[in-house]
């Protein structure tokens, strides 16, 4: 089981103000995973990943990360179900975050029990800290003030690529119900995460297709 060591050399710094912890990502997109393992690095944070709910049903009934950061659209369902399940799990994890490029998906986050939400696209390294850094018991952050950089972060492009070719996979062939509206909010966030304005505009309106398409299958 992860334990956070805290000795004289996994002790958090002003550079490294994460150092010592581990992250736990709970993300389908391997761009915006590549985001955040790039933010873990540069703040001295370890990283693990789950790609749907039921790899991180599985990880956290045997580690304990330090903190948890939760996609809300998974491919085996809400993100919102696992937030719910950690808020009262004993022992708690320390940090559970949400994510999102969903501007609505805030208030179900929190309302579910995450402490805090990141908005996608993830590029603020001082963000990404700070939501951490807030949940922390004072022993746990860096003593003083921190310099933090101001630079961006620019996952890798192939990242972004692969998680097209999943998409691309997953509608051949063509799925229905659910998992046709899953690929349709995976790729939107995506785009969003990417910053991808050409792919925005066709992928919201396969998302309103769909959408009739469900509503018109259900009034059937």
């Amino acid at each position: 089981m992860d334990q956070d060591f805290f000795g004289d050399m996994c002790r958090p710094t002003m550079a490294r103000p994460l150092l010592g912890l581990t992250v736990l990502v709970v993300e389908d997109s391997r761009y915006a995973c590549d985001a955040m393992q790039l933010m873990c690095i540069r703040s001295g944070a370890r990283i693990r990943r789950a790609d749907c709910l039921a790899s991180a049903r599985r990880h956290l009934a045997v580690y304990r990360p330090s903190a948890v950061i939760v996609d809300m659209g998974l491919p085996d369902g809400s993100g919102a179900d696992l937030l719910s399940e950690m808020r009262i799990a004993s022992p708690r994890v320390s940090v559970i975050l949400a994510t999102s490029g969903d501007p609505f998906a805030e208030k179900v986050a929190i309302a579910a029990g995450a402490d805090g939400f990141l908005a996608k696209p993830l590029a603020s390294l001082a963000a990404f800290q700070n939501a951490i850094l807030a949940e922390l018991p004072p022993d746990r952050r860096p003593n003083g003030p921190r310099s933090v950089e101001t630079v961006e972060i620019a996952p890798d492009p192939v990242a972004y690529r692969d998680d097209l070719a999943h998409a691309a996979d997953l509608l051949d062939p063509l799925p229905e119900g659910a998992e046709v509206d899953y690929v349709a909010r995976f790729l939107s966030g995506v785009a969003r995460s990417a910053e991808d304005t050409a792919l925005g505009p066709p992928v919201a309106r396969l998302r309103h297709l769909l959408a009739e398409r469900l509503t018109e299958r259900i009034a059937i």
